[in-house]
């Protein structure tokens, strides 16, 4: 249960990160955390761990959008 309150924790931090590598470095640690919980999703099937990976799996969505940046206009 160590690694859902860490997601939790995780999903309350202000998502302000400064440089490319602090992106970097989020978008991993959500990664991480949404594969730890899916392992105990796996065995309890509860539905709040599902509600959980969907909300960090959107975090990880913006991180990863601002690391890709605009596409140049033609």
């Amino acid at each position: 249960m160590d690694i859902i309150n860490e997601a939790l924790q995780f999903e309350q931090e202000k998502l302000t990160f400064k440089t490319t590598s602090d992106r970097i470095k989020a978008s991993r640690k959500a990664k991480e955390l949404i594969l730890g919980i899916n392992e105990v999703y796996k065995e309890s099937k509860d539905a709040t761990l599902m509600d959980l990976m969907k909300r960090l799996t959107v975090i990880k969505q913006k991180i990863e959008k601002r690391l890709k940046g605009r596409a140049l206009a033609a």
